[in-house]
């Protein structure tokens, strides 16, 4: 099934996941550099639809945007988000925020942020190097959300 939906190539709308759980829920998530509105989720549903047979088996279908809080699974979701604000988590548990300032094959690299003093208002730099980051050691990616 996924060859299928990875034919929907309109614009340049990219799938993130697909779950399909026991009880025959189909989840499939994807994302754009444009943006995702309902009437891309609405024509990819119909096209799935199409390939599958409810005659045969009864199935719920569920095509969404992958959303700002769920973390990267795809190697687009980072290149989507250049320039912004993400927090990675590493297998051996060291957490960075900072900005993603590039996205290469095998790794991406962060500015880290700037750490502020609240307590007296004065800003403590930490002058840091950019980070390197394997996709190897990224346990989880998202994006910051801020207001």
């Amino acid at each position: 099934m996924k060859s299928e939906i990875e034919d929907f190539t309109d614009k340049d709308i990219f799938i993130t996941d697909v779950k399909i759980s026991g009880d025959n829920r189909i989840t499939v998530l994807i994302d754009s550099f444009e943006g995702i509105k309902i009437k891309d989720c609405a024509k990819l549903s119909k096209k799935i639809e199409s390939k599958l047979d409810r005659e045969n088996e009864d199935f719920e279908l569920v095509v969404s945007s992958a959303g700002m809080d769920n973390p990267f699974t795809v190697h687009k979701q980072y290149e989507k988000n250049k320039g912004k604000l993400i927090k990675v988590l590493t297998s051996d548990g060291e957490k960075i925020k900072g900005k993603l300032i590039s996205v290469f094959e095998t790794e991406i690299e962060i500015e880290p942020e700037i750490k502020k003093n609240k307590k007296n208002k004065t800003k403590t730099e930490t002058i840091k190097e950019n980070l390197t980051v394997a996709f190897s050691r990224i346990k989880e990616a998202k994006i910051v959300i801020t207001f």
